[in-house]
C-alpha cells in the first residue's frame, strides 16, 4: 500500500510502501538526495535517514543548514575515529565518543597512550574509511543480545555501558563495514559524508570519571562540513593557543600555580594589582545600587551545612576539618552565612530588599582531572550578594540586578550576550510547587525585560531553579559568567522571617546573583579575552618610562612621580639598553603606552608617546598627557 507525506511546504508525497527518508530525498531530486543526512518527523528529534516513515506524518529532510547537523556530523565522526583505532591497534578496547563544544572525543582502554605519529595514522586511515563511503546501518536488540555481543567481541567497557542503561529502554548500535559501536544514534547515512576533520590532541580520562577505575586515553578531534570551515576553525583554535591564559599569566608575571597548592593561585604583584582593581570597581557599583558588604567566615560547624542541605547534596564538592571535637566545613559558599545574618535581628518590611554583598574567600573540591587554570580552581572569591526580599518585589530586583549586569557587561567590552533558565535538578529540595514558583518569576522576568532566554532542564541547582548569563569572547567563545537564583527553600530551612506591613510575619525571598562570578575564573577569562593586553584601567603598568640616556634619567624620575601623584601605575626603566630595546620588553609586557624621553624631550617638558598597538604617537606635553591617561584610566575606556 503506498503512504503519503506531508512536506515541510505542507505539499502531499505519495512514496511506496516501506519508505524511509532517503526514498523521500531521492524522489524530490539527486541535489537533497546528495545533500540529506537525516530526517525530523512531526517536528520531533532528528532521526537517521534511514528511519521507516508513516502514512500522514511531516517529514523534514534534514541537511548541513540544520542546526543539529553538526552535532550529527561530529558524532558520527566519532564513529569513524573508533573505527580506524580498532583497524590500526586491534587490542584496544573502546569506551565512550561524544560530541563537545566544537568537536568530539572517543575514550580508549590501551596498554601505551597515543603518541602524534599514531594520531596521523589513524586519521589516514579515517580518510580511507570515508573513501570507503560504508552504509552506516542502525541495528536494535534485547539487553542480553547486547551484552552477549559485546562480551563476544571482548569489549567489556561497551557490557558495563548496556548494563547501566535503564530497564526498558531501548538497545540500539551502528554497523558500518567491519565496526560495529553501542550508540542510540542518529548518524549519517555513510562513512562518506565526513571529509573534512582533523585530529587534536590526546589526553588521560578515568573511565567513568572515577580516579579508582582504569585510566583510559582520550582523543580528541573535530569536524566540519568543509575543509574552509574546518581549516579557519584551525586558525582560531592556533589563536586561543596564543591566548592561552596560563600561557600569558606566566609570561606577563601575574600568577602562578605550584604542586604544594593544588589548583590553587599565586597572585603576584602585577596580577594583584588587577584582581584588586576588579574588586574595586564592583565595589563601586555596590554603592549605587544599594548593597552592604560583608564579611564572614570561612570555617563553619557543620551544622550549619546540614540545615542548608549542602551536608546531603554537596558534601564530596567541600572540606571537612575537626578541631576540640567538632565538626567544621570550610565554606564553598556565603549563602549559608548571609541566612545567619539575616536571623541574627528582628527584620521589618521597611528593611527589605536587604542586599548583602561578599567578597569572602571559597574552597570546593575539584577532582584533579577537571581543573584548568584559573577558571576551575579549588580556592576562589565571587563578587557574591544574596537579596533578600518580598516575594512581591522579584521581577523588581531582578530588573535592577539586569541593569547591573548590562553596565558591567559593557565596561568590559561584552555586548553578545547568550541567557538560559536552567531548570529543577532531580536531586533537589521542596515541593514541585515551590519550584513552580520560582521558574515563573524568573521566566517572567526575563519576558519583560525583553530578553531572549533559551531552557536548561535539570541544570538548576539543588535548591533553586537560575539564569545563566554566557558571553562571547573575541575569539566567540562562549563563556558562563553570571547567574541569578530564585530561592524560597533556604529561607524556609533557617525559618527566616520579617514583619509585613499588615503586622503579620512573612518568609523572605532569597535571590542569589553574581555578575563576574569567580573572580579566579573571569580573570582567566580576560586574559584570553584581551590577549593580556589590559585596558588602561586594569593594566599593571600603564606607561612605562623609557630614558634613551643616562642625561634623560632626572627627568625620567621626575615623570614618573608626577604620574604617580596622580594615581597611576608606572614603571621606570633605567637599564642600560639602547632604546629599541627597551620598547620591544616593554611591547611584550602588553603594557598600553611607552614614554620614550632624551634631552629635547627633558628641556621641553614633554614626552614621545608610543602605543602598544597603534605605534608612534608624536611629542606631547608631559602634564597633559599624563591628564589624558587618568581621564583613560577613569573612564575605563577600553
Amino acid at each position: 500500500m503506498p503512504l503519503q507525506v506531508r512536506l515541510p511546504d505542507d505539499s502531499i508525497r505519495q512514496l511506496p510502501d516501506g519508505a524511509t527518508g532517503t526514498t523521500l530525498a531521492e524522489s524530490i531530486g539527486p541535489r537533497l538526495a546528495e545533500a540529506a543526512l537525516g530526517v525530523r518527523l512531526d517536528g520531533g528529534k532528528l532521526q537517521d535517514l534511514g528511519t521507516p516513515l508513516l502514512d500522514g506524518q511531516k517529514v523534514a529532510i534534514v541537511t548541513s543548514k540544520d542546526p543539529e547537523a553538526l552535532d550529527l556530523l561530529r558524532h558520527s565522526t566519532a564513529h569513524l575515529l573508533a573505527q580506524a583505532v580498532k583497524r590500526l591497534f586491534p587490542a584496544a578496547k573502546v569506551g565512550i565518543g561524544p560530541v563537545i563544544e566544537d568537536g568530539f572525543y572517543y575514550d580508549f582502554l590501551v596498554e601505551k597512550a597515543f603518541t602524534p605519529e599514531d594520531l596521523a595514522a589513524i586519521e589516514a586511515e579515517m580518510m580511507r574509511i570515508s573513501r570507503e563511503d560504508l552504509p552506516v546501518v542502525r541495528e536494535e536488540m534485547p539487553r542480553n543480545a547486547a551484552v552477549e555481543r559485546f562480551r563476544a567481541m571482548g569489549e567489556q567497557l561497551k557490557v558495563e555501558v548496556v548494563s547501566d542503561i535503564p530497564e526498558g529502554e531501548t538497545i540500539s548500535g551502528y554497523r558500518q563495514g567491519d565496526f560495529y559501536d553501542l550508540c542510540r544514534g542518529p548518524h549519517v547515512p555513510s562513512t562518506g559524508k565526513l571529509k573534512a576533520f582533523k585530529l587534536l590532541h590526546t589526553a588521560g580520562a578515568y573511565w567513568k570519571g572515577d580516579e579508582r577505575n582504569p585510566m583510559l586515553c582520550r582523543i580528541y578531534g573535530t569536524a566540519w562540513f568543509s575543509q574552509k570551515d574546518l581549516e579557519e576553525h584551525l586558525k582560531r583554535l592556533e589563536e586561543a593557543k596564543a591566548r592561552d591564559h596560563r600561557k600569558l599569566g606566566r609570561e606577563l608575571d601575574l600568577y602562578s600555580f605550584h604542586p604544594e597548592a593544588p589548583a590553587s593561585p599565586f597572585f603576584h604583584p602585577k596580577g594583584t594589582v588587577v584582581y584588586n582593581a576588579l574588586v574595586d570597581y564592583i565595589r563601586e557599583l555596590y554603592h549605587k545600587y544599594g548593597y552592604r558588604e560583608v564579611i564572614t567566615p570561612q570555617i563553619l560547624d557543620v551544622s550549619l551545612w546540614k540545615t542548608s542541605g549542602h551536608y546531603e547534596n554537596y558534601a564530596e564538592n567541600m572540606y571537612f576539618t575537626t578541631a576540640e571535637e567538632r565538626e567544621y566545613a570550610v565554606k564553598p559558599m556565603n549563602c549559608p552565612g548571609h541566612c545567619l545574618l539575616f536571623g541574627s535581628a528582628k527584620r521589618s518590611y521597611r528593611e527589605l530588599p536587604m542586599r548583602i554583598a561578599d567578597f569572602g574567600r571559597l574552597h570546593r573540591f575539584e577532582r584533579s582531572g577537571v581543573t584548568h587554570g584559573l577558571t576551575r580552581v579549588r580556592t576562589f572569591c565571587q563578587d557574591d550578594a544574596h537579596l533578600f526580599c518580598e516575594p512581591e518585589h522579584i521581577k523588581e530586583e531582578m530588573a535592577s540586578f539586569l541593569a547591573l549586569l548590562k553596565e558591567v557587561y559593557d565596561t568590559f567590552g561584552f555586548h553578545e550576550m547568550r541567557v538560559a533558565l536552567s531548570t529543577r535538578p532531580e536531586k533537589r529540595l521542596g515541593s514541585d510547587e515551590v519550584w513552580d514558583a520560582g521558574e515563573k518569576a524568573l521566566a517572567d522576568a526575563m519576558t519583560e525585560a525583553g530578553m531572549a532566554f533559551t531552557l536548561n532542564p535539570g541544570e538548576g541547582a539543588f535548591y533553586g531553579p537560575k539564569i545563566e548569563f554566557q558571553i562571547l569572547d573575541a575569539l566567540r567563545r562562549p563563556w558562563q559568567l553570571g547567574t541569578l537564583q530564585v530561592d524560597y527553600m533556604l529561607p524556609e530551612r533557617f525559618k527566616l522571617r520579617y514583619t509585613r506591613a499588615d503586622g503579620h510575619e512573612g518568609q523572605p525571598v532569597m535571590l542569589h546573583r553574581a555578575i563576574l562570578g569567580s573572580l579566579e575564573r573571569f580573570m582567566g577569562i580576560l586574559v584570553e579575552h584581551t590577549a593580556g593586553a589590559f585596558p588602561v584601567w586594569l593594566a599593571p603598568v600603564q606607561a612605562a618610562i623609557l630614558p634613551i640616556t643616562d642625561r634623560a634619567h632626572a627627568y625620567a624620575r621626575q615623570v614618573q612621580e608626577e604620574a604617580q601623584a596622580l594615581g597611576l601605575r608606572t614603571d621606570l626603566d633605567l637599564r642600560n639598553e639602547k632604546i629599541n630595546a627597551k620598547i620591544r620588553d616593554h611591547q611584550l609586557m602588553k603594557v598600553p603606552y611607552m614614554l620614550v624621553l632624551g634631552d629635547r624631550e627633558a628641556a621641553a617638558a614633554q614626552v614621545s608617546v608610543r602605543h602598544r598597538h597603534a605605534g608612534d604617537q608624536g611629542v606631547t606635553p608631559t602634564a597633559a598627557f599624563l591628564e589624558r591617561l587618568r581621564d583613560e584610566a577613569r573612564t575605563r575606556a577600553h
